[in-house]
């Protein structure tokens, strides 16, 4: 019996570190810059981008990503280079193919997609709308998913949020706590996008305050976090630190790493903003 036990014990340490092991996820949050004509002139037109933002992915093995101004040319572009990823999402302008989409890409042999949808940050959510004083309509795509690995279950939300109006971003602010816990309930949760306000900015503690998620880059333990996301496609724009793109969690997440990518190549950025990275585990 001593070793039949004893047995047990050691198949007990050698099977546990696997099950844990299924449950570490790296999560990107990526305004990719839309593709504007312009860029071009001073050497950043997407197409000479695309090929580096698919290389970023690959190298730090993204499992998820939210991506934020991205074209619907833009998104068959990264399809085409990022063949191990689908993604879920629709434009804001028409729900369908119109205007900058934020979608989520995920990683097909890694995470099952269980339901998805999108809704506007507006007054009326369930339609293409442009909310309160904003200059534009904004929108939020959210994916339920189903780990391959753990089998745990769990939410991502993803979005951009205006760039102008005040009262928009305090309502979008307040819309979102709102949904997250209409939609994903007691669930795992996480939440990425360009909210266009820093960490010192009253709508960020309107979301770190509800109770619902926390900032990821205070949770972390281990963190590298040289600037702020922003940089306008010019070196000189880097010397700052404030983060308007963010990844939150609830509590039913934990974080392990927290990253602000400032990489470049032959003297440019791959976007106007760095993406964020973060690796965490499913409780």
């Amino acid at each position: 019996m001593k070793v039949k036990n004893f047995c047990f014990f050691l198949i007990a340490l050698l099977v546990a570190p696997l099950l844990s092991i299924g449950q570490k996820l790296n999560v990107a949050s990526y305004n990719i810059r839309y593709a504007n004509p312009d860029d071009a002139k001073r050497g950043d037109g997407w197409e000479r981008r695309v090929p580096v933002i698919a290389s970023q992915v690959h190298f730090f093995d993204f499992d998820l990503m939210g991506v934020q101004e991205a074209l619907a040319r833009q998104l068959e572009d990264l399809d085409k280079l990022l063949i191990e990823y689908d993604r879920i999402g629709v434009g804001r302008e028409d729900g369908k193919a119109g205007g900058e989409f934020s979608p989520i890409f995920y990683k097909k042999d890694r995470l099952e997609l269980l339901d998805h949808d999108t809704f506007w940050l507006s007054e009326t959510p369930e339609k293409p709308s442009k909310g309160w004083d904003a200059a534009l309509n904004r929108i939020c795509t959210w994916g339920k998913f189903r780990d391959r690995l753990s089998g745990e279950e769990f939410f991502h939300f993803n979005l951009h949020m205006d760039h102008m109006g005040q009262e928009a971003r305090k309502n979008s602010s307040l819309l979102i706590v709102e949904k997250i816990r209409e939609i994903a309930g007691d669930a795992p949760v996480i939440l990425s996008g360009d909210f266009n306000f820093d960490q010192t900015h009253p709508n960020y503690q309107l979301i770190v305050k509800s109770g619902v998620v926390e900032d990821t880059y205070e949770q972390a333990p281990v963190r590298m976090a040289p600037n702020g996301t922003f940089n306008r496609f010019s070196f000189e724009g880097t010397g700052h630190d404030n983060r308007i793109d963010h990844i939150f969690v609830n509590d039913k997440v934990r974080v392990n790493h927290y990253g602000i990518l400032t990489i470049s190549y032959k003297g440019h950025f791959p976007s106007d903003h760095f993406p964020v990275l973060v690796e965490v585990e499913l409780d």
